[in-house]
């Protein structure tokens, strides 16, 4: 009884001891379920679950044909799970050797054997890191399957542990092409890079895409995609740019800015209907690398004192209201002319003394023009300011592409305003433009006074769909009356056959447009460290104006020259003499070519089988009448071919003549004569004379035209 009682105790501490055991598992349960379930839950998720952003893929900048101007190539990091489960001693050492070969003959930056105590030490020495990287440098898709057939990579990533971690470079195949104006990428505040600047930064929207979201699972181990959010590739966009021009246009502002050893330079070439820009090159010294590159964008950014050129906007002033016209006279004396304590002076030593206004003009005087643009508006600045804000040479080009350098024209009663500064505004001192902005004012006066936005990008598409397409933009329907315009477009044209800028004439089409040269101010010395900038605006041809262009190189070796039209009009020239070439549209039609039209083909004498299938063929009328001989002779009678007939004997020199080879060697080999051919085209002459005898196996040769 006593053992009975012992044991029930027991049985009932054990009970109890259970039970309780079991409340506090149900408690537990409960207080989790209800009090942390949401929170458990989630740690869960996060450890039997991921996220893993998948990257869409950037657009393209294309040219107006096209061709890649910037597009993303995916490369690869290349590293190493050196403790990935299936990557046992065993493998690792059967496989390192000739792993440390092939890496050695493919990065060739280190010796297999550097290579394989590099892997060996990562292996079983280093345990800082466990995903390490194989080489510094990046591969592309291709050399990355070249990569993954290589000893231990071609095995499974468990076993090879080969890690490739994947990005998009930025690539511009055409390089230092307008590459500025495309833009590139910066990192932005997540470390993705993002653009900023031309092109790239103005479509970043369109260009980037919206990336896709992929929702992992671990099951079994294993990490598995069980949900995705596809991405959305980036848009196209299709510039202006035409490849073929912009090379052009770079190749020969490079080749003057190495001849005259200038600090940098720019070159636009603008269609003149549109406002298309169709080349723009900006080149400057790095000194870092001892070359010419597209470091800043002068074109767009860079606003100086443009010098002669902005003499056009002086002439239509004076011509717009009346002051003067082109026949008129003005004495420029001996070139020297003092506005106050100031001297004006023209670079002609001795000065031109009296000329038309027309030759003031051509031959940039600054004299003349300061002369004249001070004796009719001296009294009221605010009349010749306000004509050169109705040209909207004050206004920015509202350019969508950021960092446009702002134009300056000051009004009387600013600040700097002096009684010289009307004489010096006049022959483009103390005032400010862009070269793009320059050429804008000129290419209005090649579209008859019409004024037009710089187009850069026509279209923007996806997957080759147009999404959007771009027109041209009107800025100012139009600059001055049709009778200054008629004026002015003479002048132009003046400056190339009589004026500055001979050296620019072509025998094949006409050029109009304006030399510049301007000293440089410096903030500290003013303009007494004599830094000179040379330009050239205009447009061709000019009596159907389809191009304008302007060139600028800025601080040309004194020594060699800083004149414009020794060094910027060259350019120009080069520039328009190769687009010109390259633009058939631009040929006239010659007048004194006539074209005949050919109511039947010229034939070759011939078999007349082989001839009645071809004319059939083109539904050509032959006449065979009293033709009974196999060989014939053809001759073209109005709108039919008429056939004669040609004996061949088999005892006699077959005639060849007017034959083509296959049937002239028919005949001759089938005679039994061995044949010798010369030339192309049909028989001109045989060796043997026609209807004379031979034995067979004689020689003959025949002459082809």
């Amino acid at each position: 009884m006593q053992i009975k009682n012992d044991i029930m105790w027991r049985v009932g501490v054990c009970y109890t001891l259970i039970v309780l055991f079991a409340f506090c598992v149900v408690s537990r349960v409960v207080y989790l379920q209800v009090f942390e379930g949401d929170e458990w839950r989630g740690r869960a998720q996060s450890i039997s679950k991921k996220d893993i952003t998948v990257y869409a893929n950037r657009g393209d900048i294309c040219a107006a044909d096209g061709r890649l101007l910037a597009s993303s190539i995916p490369y690869y990091e290349l590293r190493m799970d050196f403790q990935a489960a299936g990557l046992t001693n065993y493998i690792f050492k059967k496989h390192v050797d000739s792993l440390a070969i092939c890496l050695s003959k493919f990065f060739g930056d280190k010796s297999r054997s550097a290579y394989r105590r590099q892997l060996w030490d990562a292996k079983f020495h280093s345990k800082r890191n466990r995903y390490v990287l194989i080489n510094q440098r990046k591969v592309n898709y291709n050399e990355l399957k070249q990569i993954k057939t290589f000893p231990l990579f071609r095995l499974s990533s468990n076993k090879g542990g080969l890690i490739c971690l994947h990005e998009s470079k930025r690539v511009q195949p055409h390089i230092n092409l307008a590459s500025r104006t495309i833009g590139y990428l910066n990192k932005g505040n997540g470390n993705e890079l993002i653009g900023k600047v031309g092109l790239e930064g103005l479509f970043e929207n369109e260009l980037k895409g919206i990336d896709g979201i992929s929702m992992m699972q671990k099951m079994s181990g294993k990490w598995l995609p069980v949900n995705q959010a596809d991405p959305k590739d980036g848009n196209d966009i299709i510039t202006t740019i035409d490849v073929n021009f912009q090379d052009v246009a770079q190749s020969a502002l490079l080749q003057q800015l190495q001849a005259y050893h200038a600090g940098h330079g720019s070159a636009i070439l603008m269609e003149v209907e549109t406002g298309a820009i169709k080349a723009i090159a900006n080149l400057g010294f790095n000194t870092k690398t001892n070359s010419y590159e597209e470091i800043y964008n002068y074109a767009i950014g860079e606003a100086t004192e443009p010098g002669s050129t902005f003499k056009l906007a002086s002439m239509m002033a004076l011509l717009e209201d009346g002051y003067v016209q082109p026949t008129d006279s003005i004495d420029t004396g001996n070139g020297i002319h003092r506005f106050y304590k100031d001297k004006m002076r023209d670079s002609h030593v001795g000065g031109y003394g009296k000329i038309s206004v027309q030759e003031a003009f051509e031959k940039s005087s600054n004299v003349g023009i300061s002369k004249m643009v001070n004796q009719y508006y001296k009294d009221k600045p605010r009349d010749f300011i306000n004509r050169l804000y109705e040209f909207r040479l004050n206004k920015t080009l509202d350019l969508d592409i950021k960092g446009e350098g702002l134009p300056k024209i000051k009004y009387p009663g600013e600040e700097g305003w002096s009684g010289i500064s009307l004489p010096w505004m006049s022959i483009g001192y103390e005032v400010q433009q862009t070269p793009l902005q320059t050429l804008c004012f000129y290419n209005a006066i090649a579209n008859n006074g019409r004024m037009m936005k710089p187009m850069f990008v026509h279209e923007i598409r996806y997957h080759g769909k147009v999404l959007k397409h771009f027109d041209e933009e009107v800025l100012k329907n139009s600059l001055c009356s049709r009778e200054t315009l008629r004026k002015v477009k003479s002048m132009l044209e003046g400056v190339v056959l009589r004026g500055t800028a001979t050296n620019l004439r072509n025998p094949s089409y006409s050029i109009a447009g304006k030399t510049g040269t301007a000293q440089i101010a410096d903030k500290n010395k003013g303009y007494g460290h004599k830094v000179y900038q040379a330009s050239f605006a205009g447009y061709f041809p000019a009596d159907a104006p389809k191009y304008s262009c302007v060139v600028v190189i800025n601080s040309p070796d004194k020594k060699k020259g800083f004149y414009g039209n020794q060094v910027a009009g060259p350019v120009f020239k080069t520039i328009a003499d190769k687009v010109y070439a390259m633009t058939y549209a631009m040929h006239p039609p010659k007048q004194d070519e006539q074209i005949c039209e050919i109511k039947v083909p010229i034939s070759l004498n011939g078999n007349k089988d082989d001839l009645d299938i071809v004319f059939k063929e083109l539904n050509v009328s032959t006449d065979d009448r009293e033709v009974y001989s196999d060989w014939v002779l053809t001759s073209r009678q109005d709108s039919i071919i008429k056939y004669k007939n040609r004996t061949i004997s088999s005892h006699l020199v077959p005639n060849v003549k007017g034959m083509g080879l296959q049937d002239a060697l028919y005949i001759l080999e089938n005679a039994g004569l061995k044949v010798k051919v010369s030339g192309f085209g049909s028989v001109k002459k045989q060796s043997l004379r026609p209807g004379s005898n031979f034995r067979s196996g004689n020689r003959i040769q025949i002459e082809l035209s």
